[in-house]
């Protein structure tokens, strides 16, 4: 059972700080920074973890997440599939995190990874989680230290983790067949009954979405039909990297029905980005989004399922 959240989901650098000064045996701080690089048409993403950055500088207390790692399923053929609830539980206490603890996580790229764990976090019953606001970047420019090389987990609070309890929330992880479901024109046996008042949000870029992107890493271009698009960058101000004001990021999750439908899920390329606007729908209305996970890398490869393009 999770406890009742210590911070707001939504961190800012000072808070953060407070919060390490005052209590720092409640808090576990995370970076989760991890690069995508990609080089050939068509061929799937290979993850880079952030490991060699969080060593020459993080948060002072910070733990590395490996979230392409630990944080995975490795026997799973999509990159990022959420692992087994037990498997995560293990993941959660060699990162020195119990079922009291205060998890606060950030990256230096962008904040999708923060909110990827984040997701993770909630979705195997864990609300005591945020994500620190403007990452790394917003920490440095309040003027704010950082530390460099590993940090003793154990050594932090002087004592043991207690063993985590992870409980898996289905209602916030979609699967294709719950996706196949909501597409335009599907019958009642795929799953329609069970999708009506669904979104679908596509959080990448809009050449992503149109199917024209200049490097494509999925088997085919497009998007999943009858998907509106909302790219996450779209919810960061792009000069501080941090999340625009609750009223503009409610404006934005309105216009593309994601507070008002029924259910909504998003998606990307392998559902890393679509946990950021899942998140902002949390801060701005507490709605519990859905993720689907395996998100364009598994949709594409099933040459069955339909993409649209234009």
């Amino acid at each position: 059972m999770s406890t009742r959240p210590a911070l707001p989901s939504l961190v800012t650098s000072p808070q953060l700080h407070e919060a390490l000064r005052d209590r720092p045996e409640e808090v576990r701080v995370l970076d989760a920074t991890t690069f995508l690089p990609t080089t050939v048409e068509g061929a799937p993403y290979t993850a880079s973890a952030g490991r060699d950055g969080y060593l020459a500088e993080h948060v002072p207390g910070a733990v590395f997440a490996d979230v392409a790692g630990a944080l995975s399923d490795p026997e799973a053929e999509q990159l990022f599939t959420v692992p087994s609830a037990e498997a995560f539980a293990r993941a959660a206490h060699d990162l020195g995190v119990g079922p009291a603890t205060h998890v606060v996580v950030y990256d230096t790229v962008g904040s999708a990874w923060a909110t990827r764990v984040w997701w993770l976090f909630r979705l195997f019953g864990h609300d005591a989680v945020s994500v620190l606001d403007g990452g790394l970047g917003a920490w440095k420019a309040e003027g704010l230290p950082v530390a460099s090389g590993t940090t003793d987990v154990d050594g932090l609070a002087g004592v043991s983790t207690p063993a985590f309890v992870a409980e898996l929330r289905p209602h916030l992880l979609a699967t294709k067949a719950e996706v196949v479901g909501t597409l335009p024109g599907a019958t009642s046996d795929q799953g329609a009954g069970s999708s009506r008042g669904t979104v679908v949000v596509n959080a990448l870029d809009p050449a992503t979405f149109v199917g024209s992107p200049d490097l494509s890493p999925y088997a085919r271009r497009g998007r999943i039909p009858g998907s509106v698009n909302l790219p996450l960058y779209t919810l960061l101000d792009p000069s501080t990297g941090r999340f625009l004001p609750v009223e503009d990021l409610f404006s934005l999750l309105q216009a593309q029905g994601v507070l008002d439908a029924d259910r909504a899920v998003t998606y990307c390329g392998g559902g890393i980005a679509a946990t950021l606007p899942a998140f902002a729908a949390y801060l701005v209305a507490g709605a519990e989004v859905a993720v689907y996970d395996g998100s364009l890398s598994e949709w594409t490869a099933d040459r069955s399922l339909p993409v649209e393009v234009g």
